[in-house]
């Protein structure tokens, strides 16, 4: 539909405005009938009620979704060729609706995977498919077709198949730009429903069957409506249904005349009553009434308003509705209403389940308070009499069980006679946001911000023991090395020692941090713990004996720090067993700790190093032995990984790390692996994936491999003892994800991205063809352009440019023209970037041989570019926030800085320049250079070059006009995508 048929025609009427949008009219000719029947979705899926002898005859393999039957989802065993498949997950989103699919079979999501559990069975099966959070999903009448929705960049609907797993239609863009807040699916599972949940609202209709991309017709609504987020269709009428937001509802039909509105007005003075916040709508089991219900305990009952002259509506025409009686149900909220056969359900917000008949006359009540307020009521597909029970029954909710869910997160099964039920789950209700795997058992403790701490067997996949934090929520986990204490770092600054099988506590609880907890570490030999907190504190705690008990005490703290402490990390002594500790910090510190000489409220600091110029550090860990020095490993905000010495600090190497969208934000080495003990692997999250590194890091990104885990951020990261498992939570989404590690698929995926420099040839600008750099694959010869000919020019620099004997040309430079060719090719490093570049190789086999490496080949040479570039070139962006952050804004509104400014920041600021230094650099860049461009500063002339620079750059700098007219970079602006 085009943007000319989208105006309103809007006409008086006395129940409000009616509204009106062009669009496309139901399909009712032969033609249209026949193409619903065959066509087919994204996945080449059948339409639902379709006859199967149809797709036969239009197919010459049987599709597996026609085959598919209720229970084939579980048969088989799941085989995963990726390095990490998702293999259980624990929680849900309490916000979205708990749907039952059989009895003992429960289907909800779960960040953005859709979960079906078999609770009997403990099993479960994962739709994955969303690269957002899920925000809404619906399950039509007979339980075969589930539809998922999501908000967030690119988002999806995705309609599956229950039965097989499959996912039969992927609509791209239905909403883009906002995403979707409410979806409904009719109840003959042709018609889908959506509104988005941008300002303006957009509710379409979808025929989901057909293979179109667009929906067969839309309207949008005013913010005045309110945000509307739910919606339902009449379950006697696929073209007709009723959406509400706390404050208004709205009937829709969609006919010949296209989608019609309706938004009927109710107030206070409607009924001369308080009607409180809409919540929920259904359609009365007689045809013409829908009902909502309303956080003031009543339910609303609207009614088509009769025209006088009219025995009905005409055909195809929205009806007008009424709001006719306001029914007080009861003084407590109402959060769910439903209509089941017969009878109205509602849930209310003191977990309490009541049964009326059609004129709202009480039936019964289930009674499960404590529970919290009821998110979701959803009956089994079929009745289920209880033994002893009648076949027939008065009220059809006898013989039907059904799953409730709570806001509370707590799911309840309820048998057949509304007294006796089972908790199913009960989970985090908030922010779960440590996680810790026991060094020995397959246990894995679990912590949240509503003070929950659970201990679950993850092979048994049964809950062991648990704890309820009353004063605060729990923040950080860390087993000790033996296994027997679990330390526990809480929100308002306390810690404690817990018996790591009972979660009783084993010491006094220290409150020494004035605020949160943010890490907690012990030694090796457990003789110390450490904490980091918010306040930029590390505190260490000393084990001491008590009344024959071991226990802890307060050694000393810290305010070592003065930006948020992103890692502790114990280590031992290279030339001992004593522990060592270590703290890194976004103040780019990493500092050591003298254990051995602190004393009591006296923490002592060995070294402090910087360890970052520009980058900020994210987090620490110590580097697998591959050769005889021992280093650190950090990762830091510019992707990149860094090797540190341990015991001098120098970094020894700079490495390109995974580049999946965000930084590393934490990393832990899996353990060795008993059969092949000289391989090892780290395991990372980043902001919103979980991923796997092969190791050695040498910049290869075919060595690494990652996943999206938590799309509103992954919290904290656990590996099992023997390293099979992956854990992460997800903070906010209140999920903890378990994955199977797969090293062989690893190891593949790898090999497939070739070897040696193959991948790192593919890294560079244009790749293996372009022009810096082309391989002839049909010899052994390396023939070259650009890069070979800056190695040829160098060298000839080296030798003289005006000698005239002959030279002997080789693929080695001295070390001191790195800088000249990383400059060359685009990439201007600091003078600590070319100290580190040039340390890094002079060092590469002084370990080894006890002498320094004076010459680079070609092919280390690549590495080395590769390794040490950024990671994405330079942008815009990042300039134009330097001139936010140095500039000022003229009258034109352009951000600028004085050219004298600039200047004096160049000499005075950071890696300041000699005023000749600065002239001479200047000149070259605006073409001036008296040498033609030779970087070689002894040797230029840099008389009249303040006259030049008055001359060529103007008095107020622009980035566009720093980038373009001095720096002589032409850098693309990204591309913006178009909303539709």
């Amino acid at each position: 539909m085009d943007d000319s048929s989208d105006t309103a025609l809007k006409e008086s009427s006395p129940d409000g405005q009616m509204h009106r949008e062009a669009a496309m009219p139901p399909q009712q000719d032969s033609m249209a009938a026949a193409q619903e029947d065959g066509a087919l979705g994204n996945a080449a899926a059948a339409a639902p009620q379709r006859a199967p002898g149809e797709l036969e005859e239009r197919s010459d393999a049987p599709s597996r979704v026609w085959g598919a039957q209720p229970g084939l989802l579980f048969q088989g065993e799941k085989q995963s060729c990726h390095p990490l498949s998702l293999s259980w997950a624990l929680g849900y989103n309490s916000s979205l609706a708990v749907h039952s699919i059989e009895d003992g079979m429960l289907l909800y999501v779960c960040a953005h995977t859709v979960v079906v559990h078999d609770v009997l069975g403990s099993r479960q099966h994962h739709l994955q498919g969303h690269a957002n959070a899920i925000s809404c999903l619906c399950v039509s009448e007979d339980r075969r077709w589930v539809a998922t929705a999501d908000q967030g960049p690119d988002p999806l609907v995705i309609i599956w198949d229950a039965f097989s797993g499959i996912p039969v239609r992927t609509i791209f863009d239905s909403h883009a730009g906002s995403g979707v807040c409410a979806i409904a699916i009719s109840r003959d599972a042709k018609c889908l429903v959506t509104i988005s949940a941008g300002m303006v609202q957009r509710v379409c209709m979808w025929r989901w069957t057909y293979p179109d991309e667009s929906p067969v017709c839309y309207v949008e609504l005013s913010p005045e409506f309110g945000f509307q987020d739910f919606v339902i269709f009449n379950p006697q009428n696929p073209y007709e249904f009723v959406s509400n937001s706390k404050t208004q509802v709205i009937f829709y039909l969609w006919g010949d005349a296209g989608l019609q509105y309706s938004t009927p007005p109710l107030t206070k003075q409607t009924f001369g009553s308080t009607v409180g916040h809409f919540t929920q709508s259904a359609f009365h089991f007689n045809a013409t009434q829908v009902l909502t219900g309303t956080s003031a305990g009543k339910v609303v009952v609207w009614d088509v308003e009769r025209k006088r002259g009219l025995a009905k509506e005409p055909q195809g025409r929205l009806r007008g509705m009424k709001a006719t009686k306001l029914v007080p149900m009861q003084e407590e909220s109402l959060t769910v209403l439903l209509v089941l056969e017969s009878c109205i359900v509602t849930g209310d917000v003191r977990g309490q389940v009541k049964f009326y008949n059609g004129h709202l006359q009480l039936l019964a009540c289930s009674d499960h308070s404590g529970t919290g307020p009821i998110q979701s009521i959803s009956f089994s597909k079929t009745p289920s009499d209880p033994p002893g029970a009648s076949s027939t029954s008065s009220h059809p909710f006898a013989a039907r069980n059904f799953i409730l869910s709570t806001s509370d997160a707590t799911v309840l099964r309820v048998a057949t006679d509304g007294t006796d039920f089972e908790k199913v789950m009960k989970e985090a209700k908030k922010a779960v946001t440590a996680i810790a795997c026991h060094p020995q058992q397959s246990w894995l403790a679990m912590g949240s911000h509503c003070g929950l701490l659970k201990v679950w067997d993850y092979k048994q996949l049964q809950l062991l023991v648990s704890r309820i934090f009353s004063s605060a929520g729990v923040q950080c986990l860390s087993y000790d090395p033996a296994g027997s204490f679990l330390a526990t770092g809480l929100t308002d600054g306390s810690v404690h020692v817990l018996d790591a099988i009972s979660l009783l506590s084993c010491c006094e609880v220290f409150r020494f941090s004035r605020g949160p907890i943010t890490h907690v570490q012990f030694s090796h030999d457990s003789e110390y713990l450490a904490t980091a907190d918010e306040k930029y504190a590390v505190t260490v705690y000393k084990r001491v004996l008590q009344n024959e008990r071991r226990c802890w005490e307060h050694l000393a703290g810290l305010h070592s720090h003065y930006k948020p402490i992103r890692s502790i990390l114990f280590g031992i002594q290279l030339d001992g067993s004593e522990p060592r500790l270590l703290s890194l910090g976004e103040d780019r510190q990493l500092i050591e700790y003298d254990l051995s000489s602190s004393s009591k409220d006296q923490l002592v600091v060995l070294h402090r190093h910087r360890v970052e110029q520009a980058a900020v550090p994210l987090c620490l860990a110590w580097y697998p032995h591959f050769s005889t020095e021992s280093f650190i490993l950090t990762a830091n905000s510019c992707y990149k990984m860094k090797l540190y010495n341990a015991t001098t600090k120098m970094c020894r190497k700079t490495l390109l790390g995974p580049t999946y969208g965000s930084p590393l934000e934490k990393m832990q080495i899996l353990p060795k692996s008993a059969a092949e003990p000289q391989k090892r692997y780290l395991a990372y999250i980043t902001k919103d994936k979980v991923g796997l590194q092969i190791l050695p890091v040498d910049g290869n990104p075919h060595k690494s491999s990652a996943f999206i885990c938590h799309p509103d951020g992954a919290s904290d990261l656990a590996i099992s003892y023997d390293g099979r498992y992956i854990f992460t939570a997800g903070g906010s989404d209140r999920t903890v994800l378990k994955w199977e590690v797969n090293l062989n698929a690893l190891e593949a995926a790898a090999s497939l991205g070739g070897e040696d420099l193959v991948p790192f040839y593919r890294l560079l600008d244009g790749g293996q063809d372009g022009e810096f750099f082309r391989i002839a694959f049909n010899s052994s010869l390396i023939d070259m352009t650009e890069l070979e000919d800056y190695f040829y020019y160098v060298q000839l620099r080296s030798h003289g440019i005006d000698m005239l004997e002959s030279r002997q040309v080789s693929m080695y430079i001295p070390l001191e023209e790195i800088p000249s060719v990383m400059r060359a090719m685009g990439f201007y490093p600091s003078e600590e970037e070319i100290e580190e570049m040039i340390n890094e190789v002079k060092f590469s086999e002084f370990v080894d041989t006890g002498e320094q490496v004076t010459k680079i080949n070609l092919r280390d040479f690549i590495k080395l570019y590769i390794n040490h570039r950024p990671a994405f070139g330079l942008s815009m962006k990042t300039i134009r926030q330097a001139f936010q952050v140095l500039g000022y804004e003229n009258e034109n509104g352009d951000k600028v800085i004085d050219r004298g400014d600039l200047l004096s920041l160049l000499q005075c600021r950071g890696e300041h320049m000699m005023e000749d230094e600065l002239a001479l650099c200047l000149s070259a860049l605006l073409g001036r250079h008296p040498m033609g461009g030779r970087s070689d500063l002894d040797v230029c002339d840099p008389s009249g070059a303040a006259a030049l620079m008055e001359e060529e750059i103007p008095e107020q700098i622009t980035a566009e006009r720093f980038t373009a007219g001095i720096l002589g970079l032409s850098i693309a602006e990204p591309e913006k995508r178009t909303v539709k």
